[in-house]
């Protein structure tokens, strides 16, 4: 923790905007009021459209994406946007092939893009100008595509490398398209994220399991939950036993596992790759908060937002560590 006399003036301002937006100017206040304006989509409103999906959908990737340098941000807006876009169909849809056939849209999207022949859709707009800008990779997109449609399936995980992969195709893959808007190419970098976007899909996977459980669904390990004898069932009816939370407790120590990898490689990444990696503060918030209820995972404190989580953002980004 950095003390407020170390901080300064300035440090305390950009807090601010973080914390207390109505009032004060600047570059964070400024995406903060822009994500709360009426969003009318034609035009330059593609652009809020972008930002208050995220903000409603996925509002600590909109909190790090505040952080990033103003050149950057609104390219790393239109990804989180086809993210969510991505993330919400297996919740939105009731049957799997109008989940397929959304996908399907997202990848002719994907396709016109890279045919300089967008359709007038504000995500597709903003995602044509981030391509063009920072001459993004196609395959990294068509590769969240096709391992979301693949997990339309809704099966469980039958083995944490099972996950890891999932999270690697998905998680990994978006952070690595965030390293070519920051235009970073580093293999330690890369390394980095590969283990980060791991530690992220593992989280989300213990974060979403009391919703999914009110769906009588599970993805959990397999191979983890038998070694402890523990079935889906356990988990559907909230049972938070002792091998419950075993298996909580060894699912929850890969995803830290993957934390110490990705720093490992701390001294060898550059600097500017860092705002790739905040993620890794909203990593490290559930996990140290998951322990202290003794791997509870349906434990009410942990559906609760931490408010705090915007200083501990700056924090990180101020130090310029991940």
């Amino acid at each position: 923790m950095v003390p407020v006399a170390i901080a300064g003036p300035k440090y305390m301002r950009v807090l601010r905007n973080i914390l207390f937006v109505k009032g004060h100017s600047g570059p964070v206040a400024e995406s903060v009021r822009a994500a709360n304006t009426r969003v009318m989509v034609p035009g330059h409103h593609h652009q809020q459209h972008c930002i208050q999906l995220v903000r409603n959908r996925d509002y600590e990737g909109f909190l790090s994406s505040l952080l990033l340098p103003a050149e950057f941000r609104n390219s790393v807006f239109a990804l989180r946007a086809f993210y969510v876009e991505l993330a919400q169909v297996q919740d939105l849809v009731s049957q799997k092939t109008i989940g397929l056939m959304r996908m399907q849209f997202w990848r002719q999207v994907i396709e016109d893009i890279y045919s300089d022949n967008p359709p007038h859709q504000p995500i597709a707009i903003e995602l044509w100008k981030a391509v063009r800008k920072h001459k993004l990779t196609k395959r990294w997109f068509l590769r969240i595509i096709e391992e979301r449609e693949r997990n339309l399936n809704e099966k469980a995980f039958t083995s944490i490398q099972e996950l890891e992969s999932y999270a690697e195709h998905t998680q990994s893959s978006f952070i690595y398209l965030i390293l070519e808007v920051l235009g970073v190419k580093d293999i330690h970098a890369d390394h980095a994220a590969s283990h980060i976007g791991k530690a992220q899909g593992i989280v989300t996977c213990l974060r979403s399991t009391p919703y999914h459980r009110m769906r009588r669904k599970v993805y959990l390990p397999l191979d983890v939950c038998l070694l402890h004898g523990v079935s889906q069932e356990d988990f559907i009816r909230g049972n938070c036993g002792k091998n419950v939370r075993n298996v909580i407790f060894d699912v929850a120590s890969q995803a830290h596992v993957h934390l110490e990898h990705a720093r490992s490689f701390r001294k060898n990444v550059p600097s500017k790759a860092y705002p790739a990696f905040f993620q890794t503060v909203v990593l490290d918030d559930y996990l140290d908060r998951i322990r202290k209820v003794d791997f509870d995972v349906f434990h009410p404190n942990l559906q609760k937002r931490n408010t705090m989580l915007p200083f501990y953002l700056y924090i990180r980004s101020w130090r310029k560590i991940y």
